[in-house]
């Protein structure tokens, strides 16, 4: 194997092109990395930028995945067509990558300790003691609270955020000297990016170790990236340093994704509108950890901790806090999914009462959209079978005909036309998942719907896209919308009120104006600073 010279690059990619049965994914791309530096693949979905990273650990599913042409050298070693056992001295050891969906990537059987543990024991001999310990400090360095605590969960026990930060502990595992980080902090809130940003800077500073970031969040490319290759249908139309590429960029599809910032004015509020939903000192606690033979939990924990809500019918409330802050589970316990102490008022009616028909025919009016479009969608179905699932239980009546009707509706109203009905979740890119989430929810025409992360594992063109179809269907409808993000650009553009969350409790509440310009509370003001932070060139976050 031919040794690299310390003037030659890490990594030299030079003409690779990726077809999948024939059909080109990425054509001739060329690109090349220095021992610590760091390099941006940005663009929309379907550009090619994970698909490109995948080739450079020939990681794509094989012999589907062809590669017409190209070269892939890293460190003096050509990884196209490298035999398996040199593949596996370099994955996860010299080069790790971070995947952008840790909840797939994850083994959901087996524990945290066991996963990072593996990658530790197959490629360091780390076992038991020793092993242990490393895992704590890597927890610890990607900020897991009290870590001990933690090495026995199961990832479905830990939140979106700790679950790609548990990602991030594995793939540093090893001290690698490249890390491919692919969408690294689509799940986290603006705090915790800022913290990871700021850790995998260190890291470098620390291993020299070269950093490949691919992404659509290009407030992450302009902090982090001294290079930016921006890709569109497979090629790189445009590459330049950071800062040149953003104070000046030339390409007409360059320009397109630094305008696409959701933004505009959320529709004012009738004064005459009506109370839809009024919940009073809402408590949600979970058992942790078990003692004794019958089990007894040994403590509980807060989820959300005596949170008061109110909404009006045609009103958003957007609900922001970091992972694990009790958002998402506040909003399960007024759909009445998670088991709650308190009042919860709908449309007048305590809620709390209804049990077997009753709470089935309160579903109607209360729909939810969740965080993962893929996820949540399922991949046996057509779009005309999950979108008319609800019809099918709320209203049996429907003809065929009159069930058809309503779904290519509400497809209609989602800007997805009627032929996608006998078509399958994989055939939609994110973004029209996402829209088909939307039109599930929205076919029952509910009064009040939650929207979990609606936004986050979007690019930011569509996400615009989706913001402003949200907003026309507020206007249309008249619905009252739950926002639950970390994303506070979306949660402004959408939201009339603000609560902000830390720890299951309620830290700030009120017109989202005051609180995104004349925030209170430090926690508030801390999380203001992290997104400020994170702004991308040329545009104001907090609009005046």
């Amino acid at each position: 194997m031919m040794q690299q010279t310390e003037n030659q690059p890490l990594l030299n990619v030079n003409d690779l092109s990726v077809s999948f049965a024939g059909v080109p994914a990425v054509k001739g791309v060329t690109f090349s990395m220095a021992r610590g530096e760091t390099m941006a693949l940005v663009g929309e979905s379907g550009s090619g930028k994970s698909v490109t990273a995948l080739s450079l650990l020939q990681l794509l599913p094989y012999p589907r995945a062809t590669h017409p042409s190209g070269s892939i050298i890293f460190d003096g070693q050509e990884m196209v067509g490298a035999d398996e056992r040199s593949l596996r001295k370099i994955r996860g050891n010299r080069i790790s990558m971070i995947f952008q969906e840790p909840m797939t990537s994850l083994n959901p059987l087996h524990n945290i300790e066991k996963q990072i543990g593996e990658v530790l024991l197959l490629h360091k001999g780390l076992r038991a003691a020793k092993a242990r310990e490393r895992i704590l400090e890597l927890l610890d360095l990607v900020g897991i609270s009290d870590p001990a605590s933690r090495l026995k969960s199961l990832p479905h026990e830990l939140s979106g955020g700790q679950r790609q930060r548990v990602m991030i502990a594995m793939a540093l595992a090893n001290e690698p000297e490249l890390l491919i980080a692919d969408e690294p902090t689509t799940a986290l809130d603006v705090t915790i990016q800022a913290q990871i940003l700021e850790l995998l800077q260190d890291l470098q500073n620390k291993l020299g170790m070269a950093l490949l970031l691919i992404t659509h969040d290009l407030q992450i490319v302009q902090k982090m990236a001294k290079r930016v290759c921006v890709m569109k249908d497979g090629e790189i139309v445009e590459r330049g340093d950071g800062h040149g590429l953003f104070e000046n960029p030339k390409h007409p599809y360059t320009k397109k994704l630094l305008s696409a910032v959701p933004a505009g004015n959320v529709p004012d509020l009738p004064e005459d509108a009506a109370e839809l939903l009024e919940t009073s000192n809402i408590q949600v606690r979970f058992p942790i950890g078990r003692k004794g033979i019958f089990g007894r939990p040994e403590r509980y924990i807060d989820a959300v901790d005596h949170i008061s809500v109110s909404l009006k019918q045609g009103e958003t409330l957007g609900i922001v806090g970091e992972s694990g802050s009790g958002k998402t589970t506040l909003a399960m316990a007024i759909l009445r999914l998670v088991k709650s102490d308190g009042d919860i008022r709908f449309a007048g009616q305590d809620i709390r009462k209804f049990a077997g028909a009753d709470l089935r025919k309160l579903r109607r009016d209360m729909q939810v959209v969740f965080q993962d479009p893929f996820g949540s969608l399922s991949p046996r179905m057509s779009i005309a079978q999950i979108v008319g699932e609800g019809l099918e239980i709320h209203e049996p009546d429907l003809t065929l005909d009159e069930r058809n009707a309503r779904i290519a509706e509400a497809l209609n109203e989602v800007d997805l036309p009627q032929n996608a009905m006998d078509r399958y979740p994989h055939e939609f890119s994110g973004g029209q998942r996402q829209r088909i989430s939307i039109a599930r929810a929205l076919v029952l025409k509910p009064r009040f719907m939650v929207l979990d992360e609606p936004t986050s594992a979007l690019d930011m063109s569509v996400q615009a896209q989706i913001v402003e179809l949200l907003r026309d269907l507020q206007a249309r409808h008249k619905m009252a919308y739950l926002f639950i993000s970390h994303d506070l650009r979306v949660v402004r553009a959408v939201s009339h009120r603000v609560m902000v969350m830390q720890g299951g409790k309620l830290v700030e509440s009120g017109a989202a104006a005051d609180v995104f310009e004349n925030p209170q509370q430090p926690y508030t003001k801390a999380l203001l600073a992290a997104a400020l932070e994170l702004k991308a060139a040329g545009t104001e976050f907090v609009r005046k």
